[in-house]
């Protein structure tokens, strides 16, 4: 179909994507970047045409009986408005919104709007990648949501009396929102079909089974996580030392078996290595307690009476003394540096289970 000289030449180099009638010979051309509004001519006006950029950062619509008006706001720069029949409202603002959207990315070039739904103050876009929602007065402005259909597991329908819920799972959250039940079937045809057209499946059963975790997605509680070795277990029980004769001056050391180390440093949750943690800590104060008393009771009270008052020679208490402190400090240095590899291990566990739920 040819196109008025005038509009020809107001178009120049720009494709027109979407062409809608106004009524008598007045049509609307949509191109890329601008709505184009061509009056012919009439009794009482002169043939002309109406541009109007997609640089808009607001886009209100006001509807009487028979008339209508769609309003471009361009912020500082003003707005402009045409008007309309309302029986060709819903059929102007399909591309008119395609190109606003579009032209400020919330689109992406390669995507188009499926079908716009209008519920009183809920305006509902529903393309080819995502849906957006805005709720307020103005039927799209920038407080807008977005839920893009790569981010979409599941799509469930509730029915009420009034209105039916649609319930999207999005990132593992459920997103709600309402239409009326005289429309609520073309909204669900609609959105049925350009979610599973994305995800390339027939069916909301099959794309619940698309997203459902495969093995390698499982929990971490479910299967085996390595994170390396860990930290070594604490070489000095508390319960050994209190054991010891009263006269010692060390505790022994032994290694513990090398399944112990592997399951401390590789099969412990979040919450267990914080307990874990806790638990050492215990531990080690319990430890630096029975090493201490011990030292005091090992440890004469006048020095001068141990024999070796004047002689020169120092005596072996004070010796014991020296190695129990130096011991007791390292064991606090083993502790602070094993507490803080609990702490990072930790962290590596709760980042992997919140990626794991997030799908990645």
């Amino acid at each position: 179909m040819s196109q008025p000289q005038m509009v020809q030449s107001a178009l120049g180099d720009e494709d027109v994507v979407a062409r809608v009638a106004l009524g008598g010979e007045d049509e609307l051309y949509a191109t890329p970047t601008r709505t184009l509004v061509y009056r012919s001519e009439g009794l009482l006006s002169d043939e002309t045409v109406e541009e109007y950029s997609h640089n808009a950062e607001r886009i209100t619509v006001s509807e009487g009986r028979r008339k209508a008006k769609i309003t471009l706001d361009y912020g500082l720069d003003g707005e402009q408005t045409f008007g309309l029949s309302v029986k060709h409202l819903d059929r102007a603002l399909h591309p008119v919104v395609q190109g606003v959207l579009k032209s400020n990315g919330t689109l992406a070039d390669n995507e188009s709007v499926e079908r716009l739904f209008r519920f009183s103050e809920l305006t509902l876009v529903v393309a080819t990648g995502r849906v957006v929602k805005h709720i307020g007065s103005a039927l799209w402005d920038e407080d807008f949501e977005e839920y893009r259909f790569d981010d979409v597991t599941d799509l469930q329908f509730e029915g009420g009396s009034v209105a039916t819920s649609v319930v999207m799972t999005v990132n593992g959250r459920q997103e709600r929102f309402k239409a009326p039940n005289d429309e609520a079937r073309q909204l669900r045809e609609t959105l049925e079909s350009a979610l599973l057209g994305y995800w390339g499946v027939s069916s909301l059963d099959e794309l619940r089974e698309a997203n459902e975790p495969d093995e390698d997605d499982e929990p971490a509680g479910d299967k085996d996580v390595s994170f390396g070795d860990g930290p070594d277990p604490l070489s000095a029980n508390p319960t050994e030392l209190s054991e010891e004769p009263a006269n010692a001056t060390r505790a022994e050391s032994e290694s513990p078996p090398a399944e112990t180390a592997d399951a401390a440093g590789g099969q412990q949750s979040g919450g267990q290595q914080s307990g874990s943690q806790q638990s050492v800590s215990q531990q080690v104060e319990t430890a630096s307690q029975t090493v201490e008393a011990e030292a005091q009771t090992q440890t004469p009270t006048n020095e001068a009476d141990d024999g070796f008052g004047g002689s020169g020679f120092q005596s072996a208490a004070a010796d014991a003394d020296e190695r129990v402190a130096e011991e007791l400090a390292e064991l606090r240095a083993t502790v602070d540096q094993q507490g803080e590899e609990i702490r990072q291990q930790r962290e590596l566990i709760e980042q992997l289970i919140e990626e794991l739920r997030r799908g990645r």
